[in-house]
Order: C-alpha cells, then sequence, then structure tokens
C-alpha cells in the first residue's frame, strides 16, 4: 500500500466503524461517569437504605392497617375499605382536635420566628461576649423534650410552682396554669422558650446579608427599622419561609409537652386539659389507650395529607413576599 493510501485511510472518520470497537478517546469518558455513578450510590447508600426502612415501609404498613380492624395484637383482623375514613369525617371530636391544633400552630409559629428574629437581631450586633450569650439562649433547645415538660410543669403548679409562688406575693390568688384556659399559653410559651434553633437560622441568615446594602441604606438616609424592613426581612424571607413551613409541620404533631403536663382529675388520674387536646393527643389516645391502630393509622394518613396542602398554601401565597438573592448571570 503506498504512501498516499494509508493516509487516506487514515484520514477516514470512520475507518475504525468496521471493527465495532469504542473509540479510545470515549472509554476514559465512560469509564468516569460509571465510577462517579457508583460513588453516589455509596455514599448515598446508609441514607437510602434507612428511609426505605424507616420511612417509607412503615407508612406503607400504616396505609394498610389504615383500611383494617387492626389492633396491634390480635391476629384477627377485618378489611374495612374506606370506613375508618368516612367514620373520622363524621367524628367531631377528631375535627375539634385538628380546630385546636391549628390554633396552636397560628399561635406558637408566628410568635417563635419572631422570638429567634429579634434574638438573632441582638446576638448578631458586634458586642464583648455576643459567643457567650449565643450560647445560653441556645441552650433551651438542645433540652429534651420530656425534659422541658417537666421543667415547665413544676414551674406553673398551682401550689408549689415557683411562678404561682411570684404571682401570690403581690396580693393575687394563685391560678391553676395546667388547665383551661391557661393550659394553651403555657404549651406556647414552651416553645418560645426553645426558639433557639429559629435564632440560629435567622443568625445564618443575617449574617448572609451583604453588608454594602446597609451602608447604602444608611448614606441615604434610612432609619435603622426602615433598613431592618426594606432590606434585611425581604432578603431573609427565604428563611422564614422555611421555618414557617418546618414550623407548621412540627407545631401539628407536637405531643409530648401536652401528655406531661396533664391536671389531676376526679378520679385521682391525670387527664389532658381540653385546650390542649390536639390532633396528635388525639392519635396518641386512639393509638395506646383504645388499640385502634386501624383508626389511628387513618387519623395519621389524613393529618399527611392534610400538611401537604397547607404547605402547598404556604408556597402559593407568600409567592409574591418571597425573594431570593440569585445572580442574573445563573440563569443563562
Amino acid at each position: 500500500m503506498t504512501t498516499h493510501q494509508l493516509s487516506s485511510v487514515a484520514d477516514r472518520p470512520d475507518s475504525t466503524a468496521h471493527t465495532g470497537r469504542t473509540r479510545p478517546a470515549e472509554r476514559p469518558r465512560t469509564s468516569m461517569t460509571s465510577r462517579r455513578h457508583r460513588a453516589f450510590y455509596m455514599f448515598a447508600s446508609p441514607w437510602i437504605i434507612g428511609f426505605t426502612l424507616l420511612t417509607i415501609a412503615p407508612m406503607a404498613f400504616a396505609l394498610w392497617m389504615s383500611f383494617t380492624t387492626y389492633d396491634g395484637i390480635s391476629p384477627h383482623w377485618h378489611y374495612v375499605g374506606l370506613g375508618n375514613y368516612r367514620e373520622l369525617t363524621g367524628d367531631p371530636q377528631t375535627w375539634d382536635a385538628l380546630g385546636r391544633a391549628g390554633l396552636f400552630a397560628v399561635l406558637s409559629v408566628p410568635l417563635s420566628i419572631i422570638a429567634g428574629l429579634a434574638l438573632a437581631v441582638l446576638v448578631n450586633r458586634p458586642v464583648k461576649g455576643r459567643g457567650l450569650f449565643r450560647t445560653l439562649l441556645y441552650l433551651p433547645a438542645v433540652v429534651p423534650p420530656v425534659g422541658a415538660g417537666i421543667a415547665f410543669k413544676n414551674l406553673f403548679d398551682q401550689n408549689s410552682g415557683a411562678v404561682n409562688g411570684v404571682w401570690t406575693l403581690f396580693g393575687f390568688d394563685a391560678i391553676g396554669w395546667l388547665a383551661d384556659p391557661y393550659a394553651r399559653y403555657v404549651l406556647v410559651m414552651t416553645v418560645l422558650w426553645a426558639a433557639g434553633n429559629v435564632m440560629i437560622i435567622s443568625l445564618a441568615g443575617l449574617q448572609d446579608v451583604p453588608r454594602e446594602l446597609h451602608e447604602a441604606a444608611r448614606l441615604d438616609g434610612a432609619s435603622s427599622w426602615r433598613t431592618f424592613r426594606s432590606i434585611t426581612v425581604p432578603l431573609l424571607s427565604p428563611v422564614l419561609l422555611f421555618q414557617a413551613v418546618t414550623g407548621v409541620i412540627a407545631s401539628v404533631q407536637t405531643v409530648m409537652p401536652m401528655l406531661l403536663a396533664p391536671t389531676p382529675g376526679t378520679s385521682g388520674l391525670t387527664t389532658i386539659p381540653q385546650s390542649n387536646y390536639t390532633y396528635m393527643i388525639h392519635v396518641f389516645s386512639e393509638y395506646f389507650a383504645l388499640g385502634r391502630y386501624g383508626y389511628a393509622s387513618a387519623l395519621l394518613w389524613v393529618l399527611f395529607v392534610l400538611i401537604l396542602i397547607a404547605t402547598g398554601l404556604i408556597f402559593k401565597f407568600t409567592s409574591g413576599v418571597v425573594f431570593y438573592n440569585v445572580d442574573p448571570e445563573a440563569n443563562k
């Protein structure tokens, strides 16, 4: 074969097509992609396995139970279809408990967001010892719910509580804080006492606000309140939206503080105040007091759907007031 023929064969773009082999230039790229995929699934496998076994599987099992009369003990159960769901829609106690949970969310979520933001603004100032103040303000958030419930039960006890001890020093009669109608507000104070979580998230958002904007506003003669309202809050709106969504989800599922702060009953037992008998307490009662696992599972699935709806409504009604600090070039 002549030199001209060799060069013409080498210059053909499909000279290796008849061999059926992959071009050497493509082999490293494919190998690198497969290695990245394997590494991703290897590192993500603990979470995937845990999420499947601890979340997906229990939810599927609860969904199955919601269509049965299963009580958790007896092997004899019956399939009732949508019977549990029809029963809960006609149960006034269920709707009353749901309304109390909604009221608790309306009271606790905005107050916790405002308190956390106020604390974040306070500890964000350049003062001596602010690291210590941040630690002290965050400490209540790491206290377990059991400890917080017992602490507030002892503080607000009508006979031996420290709150009534101070209250009676001014000549007032002792108040039954753990009974209706005050029990709801004590529960809200329990949530506000642990506002350190909200403070930390708000503090991270405050430190991400560009200082140049504050300096420009100061040069234009804007007051501190105007700067906070027109610059800081809009730039913190994604953080506030996150806190609102997670706060609503957490508030409607609150159980432990309500169970740990009951009032004495007439029979010597303890009862939960009516104002604190929320939806999750109703679910707890159906599960463990009455042994109606099927009905309680239906209650939980209804709550799951309602949380999804509430989250969607929050995103819908806040879409015009939430601003994301995104570089316009990033969308090109």
